[in-house]
């Protein structure tokens, strides 16, 4: 990541003033950067500022379940297989903006459609960090590790963006169980995350992660 430039600081700041009256960042207007390239800024519309942290199956009650119910004490039989792939998900430029306003990320290819139209990818592309965040929400589709008393999110072993991700493109989550380990007090589960990219050969992200199981 770079430092925003002195213009995307500007903007930033009206960013922020739009947070504060509740909204995210859409296309209703563009101020100019000091290079006069353009930076969308949101001007009237409106979308919660709170937004609420996706729910497990589990914590969804009957609503949804996901393709795989696994206990806990089952995992390891399940390993080195493809658990499940999710719903296709349309990554819009809006949660890209969105995004750049949660992390303060906001380069030119993901937040100027104008300027990024002369770019290297004819258009804004995704953040490759929010191609990984949408791993819980995919994630829940496919798996529900049932007879835990506690579910801990380990960390990630590797991580690589290998196509970028143009705005208004569809992923969706391909899950493998890669190894079930025992540690004190449960188990570990390592997850091979495959972001599929629709109409591409390259997979958009591809992640090792690591949760932790305990009774």
């Amino acid at each position: 990541m770079t430092s925003p430039t002195d213009g995307q600081a500007a903007v930033t700041g009206g960013i922020d003033h739009l947070a504060r009256d509740g909204a995210l960042p859409t296309f209703a207007q563009v101020t100019k950067g000091r290079e006069g390239s353009t930076i969308a800024v949101a001007q009237s519309a409106h979308m919660p500022r709170q937004v609420v942290a996706p729910t497990s199956p589990a914590q969804q009650g009957a609503a949804k379940r996901a393709q795989r119910v696994v206990a806990v004490d089952e995992l390891a039989a399940l390993t080195g297989q493809r658990l499940g792939v999710s719903r296709w998900h349309t990554v819009s430029q809006r949660e890209i903006l969105a995004f750049a306003h949660a992390t303060g990320d906001h380069q030119w290819i993901h937040v100027d459609p104008v300027r990024a139209a002369a770019g290297p990818f004819g258009t804004t592309i995704a953040h490759g960090y929010l191609i990984l965040s949408l791993a819980p929400v995919l994630l829940w589709d496919v798996l529900e590790v049932t007879g835990a008393a506690q579910v801990v999110n380990y960390g990630i072993d590797r991580l690589r963006f290998p196509a970028p991700v143009p705005a208004g493109s569809r992923v969706r989550l391909a899950v493998d169980l890669t190894a079930v380990t025992e540690v004190k007090g449960g188990v570990q589960a390592a997850l091979g995350l495959t972001f599929e990219l629709e109409s591409s050969t390259k997979p958009a992200c591809v992640a090792g992660i690591l949760f932790r199981y305990y009774a």
